[in-house]
């Protein structure tokens, strides 16, 4: 068993999935859905600590509107199910949000707020939800609030520095290992300040036929690699 480990993870190939079973793409986010919840079973087999999803970036929200509305529709149903009879609930994981719920339909923005407060006190390990996320929106955000204690005289510039951004950032935690579903090797904007020493796991499988095994053997391999952190 990996103690004490934060994985990352990019969902990546949900309507590739769809089209081989000769359905509409975004057909695929439903089987999505449920392999999210099977991983998170695999997390705590593993002795995972914290878990980061990419949900939803800032750039689907760009998606046409029949995708779109499929997957607002999507997480509507999903969060109902988190806060009642999902794998949430009964294995006691706390949920936290990443991402600008001001992008988001009032009802999931408070659905997510909602899910984040039945959650709160739960001790098994950390899901953090990146839903209308960006890492360098993230980054952007954090540089507006800095600014505004600047302005207030809460900062002085000489203070800034790579511990004080960590606290104004969404996730102030890093990420050990990050793993890519769908062949594409490319990070999409995700933890851009957080991922700056993580390793990377990029998997040929498509999100949906992501299996136990493969999820850890690249826990496995990351044991083996030597985390030099630059030095």
């Amino acid at each position: 068993m990996v103690e004490g480990l934060h994985i990352g993870i990019i969902m990546d190939g949900n309507r590739r999935f769809a089209k081989r079973l000769m359905k509409e793409p975004w057909k695929g986010h439903e089987y999505g859905a449920q392999k999210f919840e099977e991983m998170l079973s695999w997390c705590e087999d593993a002795g995972i600590r914290e878990v980061t999803i990419y949900a939803l970036s800032v750039q689907n929200l760009n998606r046409p509107k029949h995708e779109l509305d499929f997957l607002l529709n999507l997480f509507r149903k999903e969060l109902k199910n988190w806060g009642e009879n999902s794998v949430i609930m009964s294995k006691q994981l706390k949920v936290n949000h990443i991402g600008r719920k001001d992008l988001l339909p009032e009802d999931i923005a408070s659905g997510i707020a909602d899910l984040e407060e039945k959650t709160k006190n739960h001790k098994n390990f950390i899901v953090n939800l990146c839903i209308a996320y960006g890492g360098r929106e993230e980054i952007v955000d954090a540089v507006h609030k800095i600014a505004l204690d600047v302005k207030d005289g809460k900062v002085s510039p000489m203070e800034i520095d790579v511990d004080l951004i960590d606290k104004y950032v969404g996730l102030s935690d890093q990420p050990d290992l990050i793993i890519r579903t769908g062949g594409d090797i490319r990070t999409s904007n995700f933890l851009v300040w957080q991922s700056a020493y993580s390793e990377w796991f990029f998997v040929d499988k498509l999100w949906p036929e992501l299996d136990k095994e493969t999820f850890l053997n690249c826990i496995s391999e990351f044991k083996s690699r030597d985390r030099r952190f630059g030095k």
